[in-house]
């Protein structure tokens, strides 16, 4: 019979928590059985390993509470894996099954009795990534440098990007209030006035964005320090699968791993790295993102501005237009620095965007003016 404690939706609960356990044992079985390559076959088993004992949890619940373990059958989907992996090889289901176990995560995050299963899930899925990137320790090491010095980048990242939306969005302002054949200070006005709405919106919205990212992150590596204390012999198998996936022998990566668990100073910076793709150090200020887009917006927005703080007329539309496309063309320039693109093409592209912009503001602009004169 089972137990007051326990209730018929939890035991539904648990029983279907025990399949999708089951489903992972028989498929990561049957990559390591399709796979050719001896190291990658004995991580697949030792994630088959963790999904058994992920089931034995289940199966106890489900017993402590008087019910029968259910009958497993394989699933469609586990079966034309498998059979994928087989005939086609493992690294073309790789990607679908490190998918499948990133939303697995998810739903063991409100359960209680899944305590420290999340972070195991999480783990499987950056070993799964890092199989199929085939990336080696070297390559990780300099990937995860390169993530740094975007990281470290990030206040200079949102100054640039700043500093574009405030010479757009002004730029097209001050050309639509020319377009109008507005008088000077009246486009002086206007351009002023969006130059302090823009800097202000941009800073709330900048400061309120980091703040919610903060705080996730900080949640995420709270949740992977209290697994560290529940399960700290999980997280060293899980973390010892993490660096043989990425191509250091099996013995190595266990002493690794064992030798971060053992200091809990660097374990829980090592975790949030590995598992979360976080630095613990890194997360970026709110009030430093905030004043950099704020201070950005307004050099950017100024620009436009400045011709008309000492001329008018042509001449100040003139130079307007010349000040922003220059500028336009080196806030494209210095934007290549975080793409792929080189320096003329992302010049040019942006120079294209701000014109654009511009003279749609100023067609309207022209178009108002018209039709309030008439």
């Amino acid at each position: 019979m089972p137990t007051q404690e326990i209730s018929a939706a939890d035991v539904a609960r648990y029983r279907q928590n025990y399949l999708v356990e089951m489903d992972g044992i028989e498929l990561y079985r049957a990559l390591a059985a399709a796979e050719k390559d001896e190291k990658r076959a004995v991580i697949f088993r030792k994630m088959a390993q963790t999904e058994e004992r992920h089931a034995r949890r289940w199966v106890r619940l489900i017993e402590t509470a008087g019910f029968q373990v259910p009958e497993y059958r394989p699933t469609v989907r586990v079966r034309v894996l498998g059979w994928m992996a087989k005939h086609f090889g493992t690294h073309r289901v790789i990607p679908i099954i490190s998918s499948l176990e990133a939303s697995d995560e998810p739903g063991y995050l409100n359960q209680p009795e899944a305590a420290g299963l999340p972070a195991e899930e999480r783990a499987h899925s950056r070993a799964l990534r890092a199989m199929d990137e085939g990336i080696s320790s070297q390559d990780a090491i300099i990937g995860s440098e390169r993530w740094h010095v975007i990281s470290r980048g990030g206040s200079l990242r949102a100054a640039v990007f700043g500093i574009n939306d405030g010479l757009v969005s002004n730029f097209s302002l001050v050309m639509g209030f020319a377009g109008a054949d507005a008088r000077p200070e009246y486009i002086l006005l206007a351009g002023v006035a969006g130059l302090l709405a823009g800097s202000f919106s941009m800073a709330a919205g900048e400061y309120v964005s980091m703040r919610a990212q903060r705080e996730l992150f900080e949640q995420q590596i709270a949740m992977e320090q209290q697994e560290l204390e529940m399960s700290p012999k999980e997280e060293e198998e899980e973390l010892s699968l993490i660096y043989q996936a990425k191509g250091i022998p099996e013995r190595e990566a266990a002493m690794l791993a064992r030798r971060i668990i053992s200091n809990p100073k660097t374990a829980i910076d090592t975790l949030a790295r590995e598992e979360l793709g976080l630095n613990p150090s890194e997360l970026g200020s709110p009030w430093t993102a905030a004043l950099s887009s704020f201070l950005a917006f307004i050099v950017g927005a100024l620009i436009p501005v400045l011709p008309y703080l000492f001329s008018s007329g042509q001449v100040a539309w003139f130079a307007s237009g010349l000040l922003s496309c220059l500028a336009l063309l080196g806030v494209g320039a210095i934007i290549s620095i975080f793409t792929a693109k080189g320096p003329w093409i992302s010049g040019l592209r942006m120079l294209g965007i701000g014109l654009l912009a511009s003279a749609i503001t100023y067609g309207a602009g022209w178009l108002f003016g018209v039709s309030v004169a008439g």
